[in-house]
């Protein structure tokens, strides 16, 4: 069981920092000079809602079924965590009998054999990674009959693509769902990996790239109007840890950050391994700082998971160092660019941002092939744990979200809001994704079709985890991923939109799944981060 967090953090920082080392692992105290005390932070800015502080926890590479599939029903096993739904669960649109049973899709070594989602086992977290390029997906949706997962996006052209958890594996995710609101409707922004996934959630507009290396891959689509669109995985343009041999860009138009800057509301990016200036307890140190998990040692920082250093205005590409706890938030040296430790540093002493975006370490992201949902619920659990000690929890919200699908199977097509057409679609035949004529702008309001935008892409998971949450939740709303900072702009910035074709334009807002009713606030739920199970 995780000792208890120490609830008044500004008297008792050390004691946090310290509760911290135990639960997340090694915490190099940050060499800062003196902060401000809690009690001399600046007063919160006005919000629309209880909601002062917003924290997103970005994860990788789960479609909606791959998680919950099955929910609430889990299959219980011996040995295993177990999971039973409190009465009254709501039903999720997941695996029907006929889709677990007769599923459309075959298996692409007999095409006379069908390939059915099938359980994958909490021994068997450690899975490869799939497919997820932007054609592969289109692809896979095959115009809507969702049929070609494992001919496009299954490992080497495997079944393994349509293998599912249930709550005795990801049983975390499935007792927040069942405490706190979650959807079963919610998209990606566009079709494609991590790189269109993190520049849609921080600006929803991967089109607009203004410099580039020109390395190899197919990391970015030209137009016909000469205007390039991210749809791979380029690195940042001259972030310190870039990959020289891989394409780098740089973003144009404006980014989340930029209007909460401008407005003068707390930010900050926190990315796993951004301190090149730690070491590690196996000696690594730099961009070469590495940490263990079940799937074996990874890389802490990965460059093209970098929500805001894709743009010149909230870059850090040297990861400069925050002067003290006190800029954390604010403008200063790190350009509102962190390490994730500084979150809980800064968390700890009462200065915690308006606007949160997390990046767990690599080896605890989830992401297949090189994390796993054991890895990953232990971040999260850790994470959650932390804030509900904090007296900023009664009105903070935390939103678990990811940024693809890794190709997993999902069998719920998504709606079209944005068409594209180009050699580097297929969803509805050879360069198409529909016709370019109801497609949004890209970044030059004058050009009327951007390559590389078809979406929304596939279903992934969404929860909303907060006191002002609404209980046992399943939100049916069509959101995706810049429905967060549509969310955003509504509750901090009085409803004003990025524009220049950014899909929180057109985005529902994740508003519908709180319930700001009634005051004091304080529900909490502590976890067990191994099992996932409550702890008392």
């Amino acid at each position: 069981m995780i000792d208890k967090l120490i609830s008044d953090a500004p008297r008792k920082t050390m004691a946090l920092l310290l509760a911290l080392t135990t639960a997340l692992g090694p915490t190099v105290m940050p060499a800062f000079a003196a902060s401000k005390p809690a009690s001399d932070a600046p007063a919160a800015a006005a919000t629309a809602t209880p909601i002062k502080h917003l924290v997103v926890i970005f994860q990788e590479n789960v479609s909606f079924d791959h998680y919950f599939g099955t929910y609430p029903v889990a299959t219980n096993p011996s040995g295993e965590p177990r999971f039973v739904a409190a009465p009254g669960t709501p039903n999720v649109n997941g695996l029907s009998n006929v889709l677990l049973n007769f599923n459309p899709n075959l298996n692409p070594a007999n095409n006379a054999e069908a390939s059915n989602p099938f359980r994958l086992d909490r021994s068997q977290a450690v899975t490869s990674d799939q497919g997820h390029d932007y054609l592969a997906e289109q692809l896979a949706f095959d115009a809507g009959l969702m049929d070609l997962f494992p001919l496009n996006t299954g490992s080497g052209g495997g079944s393994i693509v349509m293998g599912y958890y249930d709550g005795n594996t990801v049983t975390a995710l499935w007792n927040y769902a069942q405490n706190f609101a979650m959807s079963d409707n919610s998209y990606s922004s566009t079709f494609g990996p991590s790189t269109p996934g993190v520049i849609n959630l921080v600006s929803g507009q991967t089109n607009g790239v203004t410099a580039t290396t020109n390395g190899t891959g197919d990391e970015v689509s030209g137009g016909s109007d000469n205007s390039l669109t991210v749809i791979g995985d380029p690195d940042p343009l001259g972030d310190a840890c870039s990959n020289p041999t891989r394409n780098q860009v740089t973003m144009g138009g404006k980014n989340i950050g930029d209007l909460l800057s401008a407005a003068g509301v707390t930010w900050g990016s926190f990315m796993g391994g951004f301190n090149l200036s730690t070491v590690n307890a196996n000696g690594t140190t730099g961009c070469k700082r590495s940490s263990a998990g079940l799937a074996g040692t990874t890389s802490d920082y990965i460059p093209h998971h970098s929500f805001f250093n894709y743009y010149a205005s909230t870059a850090n590409l040297a990861h400069t160092r925050p002067a003290s706890l006190a800029e954390i938030g604010n403008a200063g040296p790190a350009n509102h660019q962190y390490d994730v430790q500084d979150f809980f540093a800064s968390a700890a002493v009462g200065n915690l941002p308006a606007v949160s975006f997390l990046k767990a370490q690599a080896y605890q992201d989830g992401h297949a092939g090189y994390s796993d949902p054991l890895d990953e619920q232990t971040f999260l659990v850790n994470t959650i744990n932390f804030l509900e000690k904090l007296p900023s929890w009664r009105s903070t919200a935390v939103v678990v979200m990811y940024d693809d699908s890794d190709g997993w199977y999902d069998h719920q097509m998504a709606p079209i809001v944005n068409t594209s057409t180009g050699p580097a679609d297929g969803l509805t035949g050879p360069g198409a994704c529909g016709t370019a004529v109801t497609s949004l702008p890209g970044l030059n309001p004058t050009n009327a079709h951007a390559l590389g935008r078809c979406g929304y892409g596939p279903r992934q998971p969404l929860l909303v985890i907060s006191p002002w949450a609404k209980r046992n939740f399943v939100d049916n709303t069509v959101t995706d991923q810049s429905s967060i900072i549509h969310f955003v702009e509504d509750n901090w910035l009085g409803g004003a939109r990025i524009g220049n074709g950014s899909f929180d334009g057109i985005a529902n807002s994740i508003g519908q799944m709180f319930n700001f009713q009634g005051e004091g606030h304080s529900r909490r739920l502590f976890l067990d981060p191994s099992t996932g199970e409550p702890l008392f």
